[in-house]
């Protein structure tokens, strides 16, 4: 029995020192890191196109985080939506140490009071920002679904919600990704890319 015991202790303590093996393997590099947090269920197609996507944009590595529950809290039942500020608020509740930005990505619809709805909101200047995914896609609209569109989207929101967090406000140009969003074809046109008003510290 003994014997036994000191084989199973034996067994798992390689496999832990395998675990951390492959862990070191996909630690980030030495840059600022700005973790996604799913907010709620979340196709991890939308995750995985943002962590390609935001590296080249923000200079900055992208990690994916543990999900968090969609909160009650900040549910308006009578609209059926989401409370943006809500959002940010849990978010920090469920912060991620050592990231330099987290940004929450939920699946279902979101406002600000005075706004019937916001594709994302953002503490300015800050370290959380959220953004909202069904009104990014044509479907909401009754049109065929377009995903390539629908995940160029996101990206420039959540760029844009970032850039509020490094304190960035709403820019004139309306090819910059900075400019203000009043439907998706606004994001449509703008660009990914800050422009020339924008410089993101190192």
């Amino acid at each position: 029995m003994r014997r036994a015991a000191m084989h199973g202790r034996c067994a798992l303590l390689l496999i832990v020192a395998l675990v951390a093996c492959r862990a070191d393997r996909h630690l980030p590099s030495k840059r600022p890191v700005i973790v996604l947090v799913p907010i709620g269920p979340v196709p991890m197609a939308v995750l995985d196109h943002l962590q390609r996507g935001l590296p080249s944009i923000l200079k900055r590595d992208v990690i994916i985080g543990a999900a968090i529950p969609l909160p009650k809290t900040a549910l308006d039942a009578s609209r059926n939506q989401y409370l943006g500020s809500a959002l940010l608020d849990d978010l920090e509740q469920h912060d991620v140490p050592g990231a330099e930005r987290v940004v929450g990505v939920i699946d279902a619809d979101a406002f600000a009071p005075g706004l019937n709805f916001i594709f994302g909101q953002a503490k300015l200047p800050g370290r959380y920002a959220v953004v909202a995914l069904p009104r990014l896609r044509d479907s909401f609209r009754g049109r065929p679904e377009n995903v390539a569109k629908f995940q160029d989207r996101v990206l420039k929101e959540t760029v844009h919600e970032l850039g509020h967090t490094f304190g960035f406000e709403h820019c004139p140009n309306r090819k910059c990704v900075m400019h203000f969003s009043n439907s998706f074809g606004d994001t449509d046109y703008k660009g990914a890319q800050f422009c020339e008003r924008e410089r993101l510290p190192e």
